[in-house]
């Protein structure tokens, strides 16, 4: 029987280089995740198929995740799912452990997996990477989480803007026209930069009249003041979001056509966008999910976003691993004794006990920066020679000298 082999399409293999590169993205968020207090936690990959169906969701249409999820049984029969999103098994925990004690700040990075249709950008198994803070309704609490996200995008060298709007006020705006369709609507809105105005407004046809749609694209063009001085549901917090933010040093941009997660966000929605490029990052508040089974709203804000974009974004340099390779000519003893030595003084490295020409061979083809050479004189002189890959210079330095050199 012939076995085909290659990847599974929607699923990738990460590799070296760019396998460190991810490594090193994820330390970086993770770092920042700890900085602002937030806790890691890990949840199973299936889950009970009955918690990821639509009616688990506070909304009352379909999330396009839900629909988009994965299903399986197994040998009992149960009807099971991969996770498509880390956000619903917090009603879950939530229900299992209910004295948890608020606010709950939480991260979780793992994988998540969607059966979608598969583009160069798009994969049916992906890394995400959130944080939220459960418990909390003050908008202290959203400003602080796109704080956080403004300062991993910093460290990464990402260039982007942090958009931001209120389903509260999107409604109230829709109201005010005396739109009935208001979920319908929304959710044409939301097409907007996928297919352009002029579809968008095509497709409103099917529930507005010409002038309607005038009107409601004139509306969404008014700024925050205009929506607090007539008192539109919404606008308050968004002003107050905005001078949360400033304190953060953080400038975040209004914009009224940003839906996000029709079936449960409930308040602010944030989105990071690079011009051109689409979206980082995504988020908001859900105040109505968390506490679904135990029967009691649980405020929450949360954001996640992908490893992968960020790791294609990121403008970050890591170290090298292995950082060295120790080239033994017959001195095995010494070698090992310097590489305990190494590693206790974290430096990655390897030994290498072939002949030279091929251990600088494949130094040249791992990436290797430095080579350091352990013979007999080495040894007797107490001296090694480091050896430059790139540069090709070469100096004789003592142990301690040498573990200086590498450790910086």
């Amino acid at each position: 029987m012939k076995i085909e082999i290659g990847t599974v399409k929607g699923f990738q293999d990460f590799l070296p280089p760019e396998s460190i590169k991810r490594q090193a993205v994820q330390k970086v968020i993770e770092k920042y995740f700890q900085l602002y207090g937030f806790i890691p936690i890990e949840t199973p990959i299936i889950e009970f198929d009955e918690l990821m169906k639509p009616e688990a969701l506070p909304g009352e249409q379909e999330d396009e995740a839900v629909s988009d999820r994965f299903r399986l049984k197994d040998r009992a029969g149960r009807n099971l799912g991969l996770r498509y999103e880390f956000t619903f098994q917090l009603s879950r925990i939530f229900q299992q452990n209910p004295n948890i004690k608020l606010p709950f700040r939480r991260y979780q990075i793992g994988s998540l997996f969607r059966d979608e249709p598969v583009s160069a950008d798009r994969f049916r198994q992906f890394t995400q990477c959130d944080v939220d803070i459960v418990g909390s309704d003050s908008i202290k609490s959203d400003a602080e989480i796109l704080a956080l996200v403004s300062d991993i995008l910093k460290y990464l060298d990402i260039e982007a803007e942090i958009q931001v709007n209120n389903r509260k006020l999107l409604s109230s705006i829709i109201e005010s026209l005396e739109i009935k369709n208001i979920k319908e609507v929304m959710r044409e809105l939301d097409k907007l930069e996928k297919i352009g105005e002029d579809n968008v407004k095509s497709n409103l046809k099917k529930y507005l009249d010409s002038n309607k749609i005038l009107t409601l694209f004139k509306m969404l063009e008014k700024g925050l003041p205009f929506f607090k001085e007539n008192a539109f549901d919404g606008a308050q917090d968004l002003l107050d979001l905005q001078k949360e933010c400033l304190l953060y040093g953080v400038k975040i941009k209004f914009n009224p056509y940003l839906m996000r997660g029709l079936a449960y966000y409930t308040g602010n929605i944030f989105e990071v966008k690079q011009p051109g490029k689409g979206s980082i990052a995504g988020g908001g508040r859900y105040d109505k999910l968390v506490g679904k089974f135990i029967g009691r709203d649980i405020p929450a804000v949360g954001i996640s976003f992908g490893l992968e974009r960020i790791t294609g974004l990121a403008s970050i340099k890591p170290d090298s691993i292995p950082k060295a390779i120790l080239i033994s000519i017959g001195q095995e003893k010494a070698s090992i004794q310097l590489a305990r030595n190494l590693r206790k003084s974290n430096v990655s490295c390897i030994i290498f006990q072939d002949k030279p020409g091929k251990a600088l061979e494949y130094a040249n083809a791992q990436s290797i920066p430095y080579s350091i050479f352990i013979g007999q004189d080495e040894v007797a002189k107490k001296k090694f020679k480091l050896k430059d890959m790139q540069s090709g210079g070469e100096k004789l330095l003592t142990e301690k000298q040498l573990l200086a050199f590498l450790v910086k």
